[in-house]
């Protein structure tokens, strides 16, 4: 996956935050930048995300593994992460959602991509939503 991912973040970076293949047509990409748990190193993910206001929401569906994604244990070791969006960066604080928030979001995110509902039927864990948060300059 590691690899996959390099790619569409240097294609996602090469073209103001537009991805193809998988990701064709999607405006709703955001890379995220967060501090390894364990390593304590940058960890940069592309992710899907919904937006909210004046916040996202991501979602740590992992593809409905059984486990959570490991950005997600990074957030929770760390909440402050950098987001990049088309072709701003800004720093931003994640916050976990609880219900029924996090179900509206999801719900939303399902709308916006269908397959997440899969994801949510794939496993027994419970699929955490997290908001993100720009921060001031």
């Amino acid at each position: 996956m590691s690899a996959f991912n390099d790619s569409v973040i240097e294609e996602f970076r090469a073209n103001g935050g537009r991805v193809g293949g998988p990701f064709e047509g999607r405006t709703n990409m955001v890379l995220i930048t967060t501090t390894g748990a364990k390593s304590g190193r940058k960890i940069t993910n592309p992710l899907v995300f919904v937006p909210d206001g004046d916040r996202i929401g991501i979602i740590a569906s992992n593809g409905g593994d059984d486990k959570h994604p490991a950005w997600y244990h990074n957030l929770r070791a760390n909440p402050e992460l950098t987001v990049e969006v088309g072709t701003e960066t800004y720093t931003a604080k994640a916050e976990f959602l609880t219900a029924p928030e996090s179900d509206e979001l999801y719900a939303r995110m399902v709308e916006i991509l269908p397959h997440f509902a899969d994801y949510q039927a794939k496993t027994t864990r419970r699929i955490p939503v997290i908001a993100v948060y720009r921060q001031p300059a």
